[in-house]
This record gives C-alpha cells, structure tokens and sequence, in this order.
C-alpha cells in the first residue's frame, strides 16, 4: 500500500492517527510504583506523554514567573499578546527557563507550532496526539540566550495551527510560561549574547562593534506533504509516491551577500504520527519532536564583512528540495557578542574552501523489491579574523556532512523501509581555544501491510553527539550526548477504531555525560507497553 493511502485511510478511519506534520550496565525492566498491568492491547486512553530528557538545571537563587501565553488553538488564528520583564528579579539573570504545558482530549492530529517575542523564534514544538479520554504534557527549554530579547517589553506571538470540526474534536489548550532566576552574587549572570536579531527580509545590519555572531536557524520539514518524509523521497524514474530529482539529501545553507557561509545537516525528526503509526508515539515521542532544536552556524569569519555599517543580504535556503516544493520552515535569528572596549570591529574573511557537493541516488529495480542507495556529502571551509580591543583573533570554521542511505519497498509501497545515517563534524578555532563536535542522527524501520490488514511499524531512531574543547591544545570540557528510541507497534488498518487491536512497545534512553550534564552525568531509561509506563529508571 502505498505511504500516502496509508496515511489517507489513517485519516478517514483511525480519525487519532496520521500526521500533519557512556554504556551503563544493563538493568532489568523496573515499573514504577502504583503502574497499573499492561491490557493485553491499547485502549481509550494511555500515559500521559512524557520524555527522557534531563529537566533543565536551575539555580538555587531568587525566581519570578510571568506568563508569555495562554491559548485554545482551534484554527490558525495565532495569540497575540504583550510581555514585560518582571521588575521582581531585576535585570540580571543567570537563567531563564520556558515551560509549556498543554492539555488536548478527543480527536486530533499532531501539530506544528512556534513562538516568537519580539519577532525573535525562541521555541518550535510539535504536539502528542490525544486519546479520548485526554493527555496533558509538559517541555522545558533554556531561553537564557535570548535575555536581549527578553529585557525590554515585547509584543509576543503563537501559533499552533489546528483543524477542529465534528471528526477532529481535540482544541489545544497551552499555558507557557518564563521563570527568571537572578544573579545575586554566588551565581553570576549567563554570559550570553549582548544582541538578538531576527532575520527580517533576508537583511542584517550588525552593530559596528560585532565580535563574535552565530546564527540560528529552526530547520523543520513539515506540513503533511513529502518534505515532511524528506529521507524516503525517491528521484525518477524509481515507482514511489514521494519525489524529489535529487532524492532524499537535504542540506541547511546559510549565505552571506551570496557567498556560502555555513551548511548543515537537519535533524531528521518525526513526528507523532509519523511512520504511518500513531501507536509508536502515544507516550514517548522521537527525539527532539517536542522542543525542536535550531541549527547553529558560526558566522564569525564574516563579521569584518559585516561590521560595515550597511545591510547585509542573509539567505537561508534547503538544498536538494525540488524546484517550487513547499514544506520547509527557516526562521532565523542572528546572535552577537559586541566588544565594548571598541566602537568599530574591523576584519576581513581570509579563507573560503568549498568542496564539491556530492550526491548520487543509485535505483535497483527488482521483480518484489525496489532499491534506492543514496550517498551524499559536502565539506566547507571558513576563516577570518576581527581586530578588537584585546587584541585580534582568528577563527576557522570546518564542516564536513556525510549521509548514506538504503530505501527498500515492495510493490505498492508494501513493504516500505529505510536504514539511513547522517553526520555532521564541525571544527572551530577562535584564537587557542578549539571545539570538535561530531553529530550522528540515524533512522532504522520498516512498515508492513500483513493479513487481516495488520499494519505493523519497527522503528529505531538515534540523536548522538560528541564535543570536546581545547585550548592550547589541552582539554578544558567534553560532552556525550546518547539519545535513542526503539518502537514495535501493529493495529489493524481499514476498520473502525476499537476494532485495532493495536498492541505496541516502545522505549527511550537518554545518557549525557560531561560539562553539559546534571553533576556530570544524567541517565533515565523509560519503558511502555500498550500506553502503560512499565519502566522509568535512573542509573546515574
């Protein structure tokens, strides 16, 4: 069957599915107490959704709260609404944590939403799907790095769009708050950037005195069309529903006055319908589904460039989209550090290095199975140097992408499988100082139309990182990051939803070791069985 009358009859029959969008010893399967025994099969309600991912590190320091949003989402009418800093904790804060919670119940499809203050994107999320009887859930995320944007009064803007009618019932119903934690002496305040710029009309104009810019840029493939499956897009003339001419490569580029800045690998997320198979997302999502992160680029080589005093023309662009393909997102936001001893930072980019962008989608025709193996990759080279007020420093940025894929599927799209890897290593040098990160996200699964219409979906997905910081050539800081999630999950297609049957595990471990984990080092295992929560353990 093909993906998208799978994902049709998803919609018209299940009504809830479909999408619109450091080893440890191993340990034995621990329930948490009071869990209830897993039913023999799913049932109108399960677990509330929930994550494996550490809860962001607060200070021990004074906190006040405000609310940045509060909304029903029935539509795409997006909240407006206006902020004010509480006056409460003073202007130094040495943290500043968003929450949101949300409550949805009935019917309803996941959904991709965004909220903007100021014009700045500080959070892109995607929501659980519901059962009938109701789900409430909850994502953390550390805005410390947007304390610019945050410091004076702003209007503010969210936008989860939605569709509700007699079919899908489910209204979104989010609360999403800011707790500010001051810097009183024993805690400092965060350094971060003295700016934050959205990207408006693909023009910048830096600060004179600019010596360090990033920019960020939410790289999401969505909105129920085939970029929203971008890694299982097939080129002519391979028989498959979902097309692109190049395949399935998709690149992140960021592009300075037209000169190639900055490339990246975008997270290859799925949502929670993704897979045609809601049942492997009721409780846990796919990595990074709910607190979607930004793709970062190092913008430094340029800001001599930059430091003109005159707009700047900033493009961001997703190769390997075929040609007036929708179905991409880019919002952007540029982030500066300003050396205050200066009034004009001067420099100039010193090095530009551009490999070849390769790419090569080989098809296997086969009497019961076609193959796609899809090799890419591409590697680039920037530096340059800033003349501040302590002195110049260079900076040399390195990035080279990697992916390899095998896509298999049979006649009609049954059975339909990907085993893909993508990495992503970049290198910075900013005077002694050093930082290697080596980024791997893969994808394993495959999805089966059986008998008796048994629809069944196995699927594991991994989001790892390794960084490491140098200077003088010594180490100074490292971190691992190790996320992974595992699901088998089987219902009956082309019935009426309690006559599924749907039975399914699913599990995720998050480890993260190093500078960037609680005490060095977080570790929590979660476990489901039918929608019931069968394990939530901690071993660090």
């Amino acid at each position: 069957m093909r993906r998208q009358q799978i994902m049709s009859m998803l919609a018209g029959l299940a009504l809830a599915a479909g999408s619109a969008l450091g080893a440890s010893p191993a340990a034995a399967v621990t329930a948490p107490a009071g869990a209830p025994t897993p039913p023999a099969e799913f049932g109108s309600d399960w677990h509330d959704p929930l994550t494996a991912v550490p809860p962001v590190t607060k200070p021990a320091t004074r906190s006040c709260s405000v609310t940045l949003a509060e909304a029903q989402f029935r539509d795409f009418t997006p909240y407006r609404g206006s902020y004010a800093p509480p006056e409460e904790c003073g202007s130094r804060w040495s943290a500043v944590v968003l929450r949101l919670d949300g409550n949805v119940k009935g019917r309803q499809y996941d959904r991709l939403g965004h909220l903007a203050v100021g014009g700045v994107e500080i959070f892109r999320t995607s929501t659980p799907q519901p059962s009938p009887d109701g789900i409430t859930w909850s994502v953390e995320k550390d805005v410390t790095r947007y304390r610019d944007t945050l410091s004076r009064p702003q209007p503010v803007e969210m936008l989860i769009g939605n569709v509700v009618n007699d079919t899908y019932t489910g209204v979104i119903d989010v609360k999403v708050t800011l707790t500010f934690y001051a810097a009183d002496g024993r805690t400092d305040r965060a350094a971060v950037p003295d700016r934050v710029l959205p990207l408006d009309a693909q023009s910048l104009t830096t600060p004179r005195n600019s010596e360090r810019i990033l920019a960020e840029v939410y790289a999401t493939g969505s909105g129920g069309g085939c970029e929203e499956y971008w890694y299982l897009t097939v080129p002519d003339p391979a028989p498959y529903s979902c097309k692109a001419d190049r395949g399935p490569y998709r690149e992140v580029q960021i592009r300075v006055d037209g000169r190639l800045a900055g490339i990246a690998a975008p997270f290859p997320t799925v949502w929670t319908g993704g897979w045609s198979n809601p049942f492997l997302w009721y409780v846990i999502p796919g990595p990074r589904a709910f607190d979607i992160k930004p793709v970062q680029y190092d913008l430094t080589p340029f800001a001599g460039q930059l430091n003109d005093g005159r707009p700047h023309r900033i493009e961001v662009s997703v190769a390997g989209v075929p040609a007036g393909q929708t179905g991409w997102s880019t919002p952007t936001n540029v982030l500066i550090w300003q050396d205050e001893g200066s009034t004009v930072v001067t420099g100039a980019l010193t090095r530009h290095e551009e490999g070849d962008l390769a790419n090569s989608s080989t098809y296997t025709p086969g009497s019961t199975e076609h193959r796609l193996d899809t090799k890419a990759g591409h590697r680039l080279t920037v530096g340059g140097y800033v003349n501040t007020s302590h002195g110049r420093i260079a900076t040399e940025v390195t990035r080279s992408l990697a992916h390899t894929s095998a896509h298999r599927w049979g006649e009609g799209e049954n059975p339909d499988a990907l085993e893909g890897t993508w990495t992503d290593d970049e290198t910075v040098t900013s005077g002694r100082t050093t930082t290697r990160t080596h980024r791997t996200y893969t994808m394993d699964g495959e999805t089966t139309l059986g008998a008796g219409d048994r629809l069944r979906t196995v699927l594991t997905l991994g989001d790892r990182a390794d960084t490491m910081v140098l200077r003088g050539g010594k180490r100074t800081a490292w971190s691992r990051l190790d996320d992974s999630y595992a699901g088998d999950a089987t219902y009956t297609a082309n019935v009426a939803r309690d006559q599924r049957h749907a039975v399914g595990t699913t599990a995720e471990r998050y480890r993260l070791y190093g500078a960037q984990a609680p005490d060095g080092c977080y570790d929590r295992s979660l476990r489901t069985v039918q929608g019931v929560l069968t394990e939530d353990r901690r071993r660090c």
